[in-house]
């Protein structure tokens, strides 16, 4: 009985680091997703937040998507290029209700913006 609750709380701790490591490699890409989006010429840069949250929605779910905090700015790096940055912050959903928001996440991506 006591090696069985062993096995199954040692199965849920690996399916939760494997949710962990899945979540935080969508935000990541669709942060670089929204960070090339918001760098082409026509597109304002705040459409970047807007378009990384979409992304995550559909990957994962609405609920993932509205723990997020995204925002998008321009940025100059230090050899003079204009770079869009999308910043995302949140806690990834936990399979054990007493976590809560123990795990928490951020991910940045950057594009460099097109001319128009």
């Amino acid at each position: 009985m006591l090696v069985g609750v062993l096995v199954v709380a040692l199965l849920l701790a690996v399916l939760q680091v494997a949710v962990y490591v899945h979540v935080r490699n969508v935000v990541v890409a669709s942060a670089q997703e929204g960070a090339r989006y918001a760098a082409n010429a026509d597109v304002p840069v705040a459409m970047g937040a807007a378009r990384t949250l979409e992304v995550v929605a559909a990957a994962t779910s609405d609920g993932t998507a509205a723990g997020l905090a995204c925002t998008s700015v321009q940025e100059v790096d230090d050899s003079g290029l204009t770079l869009v940055v999308v910043q995302c912050s949140g806690a990834v959903p936990s399979l054990f209700a007493a976590l809560g928001d123990l795990l928490p996440l951020r991910a940045t991506g950057r594009a460099v913006e097109e001319e128009p």
